[in-house]
């Protein structure tokens, strides 16, 4: 079938929040669990839910804490990262994005995010792109995160297309085994060696056209 939808990720796709969700996730387990994460752990928690992903920092350092702390840690956690997305704008927004949603727009193809993220539609108004998108699924609609493809279905839903007539540009491994879970044929961005279930991939879609991207696909 041919491609009528793109569905977009948000962190490391559109906009790079990954380095904030580290300084907020690290801060946390500094102050609230009195031990350190790693850059290189950090990896591991991207397209991963909130919940999961202290879940994951618990288990690194073999702490147990209530439900009502880890809802209370999960809510300061967000509040630091907030702070520190209040202060983006377009100059935030990744190479190739901008003229990529606007190449999408003039072809007809319509624009989705699937992303875990609850703060997605406040980054999409802060950078000023949120007028692309035809439909939004975010984490406020979703009860399981990646690599589940819930995300991608109710994307497909939404837009009002089969999930085969969909392409999604995603960056994290999770991001893209729930994709082709979906029947979704995917962009990796980043290296074929990070995400080997990628149908193409690209490191930026700077000066990337989606004439290209979708030759790619149909020889794929």
């Amino acid at each position: 079938m041919p491609i009528k939808a793109f569905i977009f990720d948000l962190d490391g796709v559109i906009v790079d929040t990954a380095v904030f969700h580290y300084q907020a996730w690290k801060r946390m387990a500094n102050q609230k669990l009195g031990f350190d994460i790693s850059e290189e752990f950090n990896e591991t928690l991207k397209g991963v839910s909130r919940v999961e992903s202290l879940e994951r920092i618990l288990q690194l350092g073999n702490k147990t804490i209530t439900d009502q702390e880890k809802i209370d840690f999960a809510t300061q956690k967000n509040d630091w990262y907030l702070e520190l997305v209040n202060g983006m704008d377009a100059s935030d927004i990744l190479p190739g994005i901008t003229e990529m949603l606007q190449q999408s727009k003039n072809a007809g193809i319509k624009i989705g995010l699937g992303s875990v993220s609850k703060n997605a539609r406040m980054i999409l108004e802060k950078v000023g792109i949120i007028g692309y998108f035809d439909a939004i699924i975010d984490g406020t609609k979703i009860s399981r995160g990646k690599p589940d493809p819930e995300v991608f279905l109710k994307g497909a839903l939404e837009l009002g297309c089969d999930p085969s007539e969909c392409l999604v540009f995603e960056d994290a491994l999770a991001g893209v085994e729930a994709a082709v879970s979906a029947g979704m044929k995917t962009v990796g961005i980043g290296t074929k060696e990070a995400l080997p279930l990628a149908t193409i991939t690209y490191k930026n879609l700077a000066g990337v056209a989606i004439n290209d991207i979708l030759e790619h696909i149909d020889e794929g």
